[in-house]
């Protein structure tokens, strides 16, 4: 379950080169299933596992882990799912296409698709912790047809920069 949240002083929104630093992000669903920052300085919101009944994860074994939440996330963010470090050191669990993206305009479900890369067998509980929920802003490129300037890197990719 969720650890006691982190007491956070009411703080002023910051707006920093026209980024709003405190985006309000509407959350749907039980409260006890809301996001929740552990600690003052935690960068990521701890999401639980929506589960009526545990979940066994077999080694090498994936599965998407409902979280019982919706998000309204505003227009020029995106929601990050990422792994728990704790998970993976642990247990090998992690998040399988980590950083997951939650879309400015996804009402769905939030879910996180969780891979046990360890040896044994991992049980997910109802209300465990699973991952994490960062807010970024995104920034947009504007592709556009051009001639791809060369560099000294060339074509060279995986590894050709050496160890």
């Amino acid at each position: 379950m969720h650890p006691t949240p982190a007491k956070v002083e009411t703080v002023e929104t910051r707006i920093d080169n026209g980024v709003n630093m405190n985006p309000i992000v509407g959350v749907h669903g039980s409260p006890e299933l809301h996001p929740v920052y552990a600690t003052e300085g935690a960068a990521g919101a701890d999401l639980c596992a929506a589960l009526s009944t545990p979940l066994v994860l077999a080694p090498g074994g994936r599965s998407l882990v409902p979280t019982g939440i919706r998000l309204s996330i505003p227009n020029g963010y995106e929601g990050q799912v990422r792994p728990r470090s704790g998970l993976a050191l642990k247990h090998g669990v992690t998040v399988l296409n980590s950083p997951g993206t939650i879309d400015s305009d996804y009402r769905g479900e939030v879910g996180v698709i969780l891979i046990n890369h360890g040896s044994n067998e991992y049980t997910i509980h109802p209300g465990d912790r699973i991952a994490q929920l960062i807010i970024a802003p995104v920034v947009k490129g504007n592709f556009m047809a051009s001639v791809v300037t060369e560099t000294s890197r060339g074509s060279g990719g995986f590894g050709s920069t050496g160890r």
